[in-house]
């Protein structure tokens, strides 16, 4: 089945979840989930996975056994490829992301010394630049100290 956008219930949905995380509101409100959620969602995946590989969709219950927190329930749908890209739908709408969680040092070091190379540091920057021109927000976590043997720049 082609994708055909997610609807009103589908924000509507995360809105209620976000005022009651509970089971009976999950129980009451399964059927909206697996229609205006979990279905468009994996139809939105299937149409994307040619260009950025299979997305593996997170499930939407909380592992609560190390957590303060202790609601149920995810309040929003995600998935992943392997290649770094997510998406993720909730009650503010769509998220598109891409990165890398968690490199290894052995990535880390690439990165950096690609970041830093005046060829492909400036072709990425010249890359961020354009996204941002085009209204996309570049985000992510910031070291609050330079790694050691990088450049101050």
């Amino acid at each position: 089945m082609a994708f055909k956008g997610f609807t009103h219930e589908t924000f509507e949905f995360y809105e209620g979840l976000q005022a009651d995380n509970s089971k009976s509101y999950w129980s009451a409100h399964k059927d909206t989930y697996e229609r205006h959620v979990r279905e468009p969602m994996t139809e939105l995946c299937a149409e994307l996975e040619d260009e950025f590989g299979a997305v593996k969709l997170f499930r939407p219950y909380r592992d609560l056994r190390f957590s303060k927190d202790k609601t149920p329930y995810k309040t929003h749908q995600g998935g992943h490829t392997s290649e770094g890209f997510y998406l993720q739908v909730d009650a503010d709408g769509l998220l598109a992301a891409g990165g890398m969680y968690a490199p290894t040092p052995e990535q880390l070091r690439r990165y950096r010394d690609a970041v830093g190379s005046d060829t492909s540091g400036g072709e990425l920057q010249a890359i961020v630049d354009e996204l941002r021109a085009a209204g996309m927000e570049i985000a992510g976590d910031r070291l609050k100290t330079r790694p050691r043997g990088t450049a101050p720049d």
